[in-house]
């Protein structure tokens, strides 16, 4: 057999089976919410008139944004990071950290916040996690985070928002 036939039907037979049926490349996101929050079910197009065309992209088409273009990046007051989509409190100031990589990074979500489910975009598993109340695509989970978890939580910076610590959390979207 010709080995480029070989390597293409390889390369072919894996992004088949990592889209899986639907075309998707990630499997359905798996709730690993505490269930102390009501779970908010908007249409697409409702997401596309409250947010920025790039927030849309990054949290309901599960779109990038570049890395060091977020202000959050450098963004080092206490405070609480809240989803831009419907404002569930996600992370804690206390748990960012600077990971070199170009995206604000956490080292734990706030438990029961999140949910998470297996991407495989680029042929490789990855750990994606949203936020457990809209499921907006937040970012990956990595295993090269200080301690105390050695979790990096990878974060698109237009998916949050920032709300310092002298200010009151917005009420959730629903």
């Amino acid at each position: 057999m010709d080995r480029r036939i070989f390597i293409g039907g390889a390369i072919s037979t894996v992004v088949a089976l990592s889209l899986g049926r639907n075309g998707s490349a990630a499997t359905a996101p798996q709730n690993t919410g505490s269930g102390d929050f009501p779970p908010i079910q908007k249409a697409k197009t409702e997401w596309k008139e409250l947010l920025t065309r790039q927030q849309y992209d990054v949290l309901f088409e599960e779109a990038t944004e570049r890395p060091w273009s977020s202000p959050l990046n450098k963004e080092k007051r206490e405070g609480t990071y809240v989803c831009a989509a419907c404002f569930l409190p996600l992370f804690s100031s206390d748990a960012k950290f600077d990971s070199g990589t170009g995206w604000p990074s956490f080292f734990r979500p706030i438990a029961g916040h999140t949910g998470t489910s297996r991407d495989w975009k680029l042929l490789i598993p990855r750990t994606e996690y949203h936020c457990a109340r809209c499921g907006g695509h937040q970012g990956h989970v990595f295993n090269d985070g200080p301690k105390p978890t050695g979790q990096r939580w990878c974060n698109n910076g237009v998916a949050l928002r920032f709300v310092p610590a002298s200010e009151t959390l917005p009420e959730l979207r629903s």
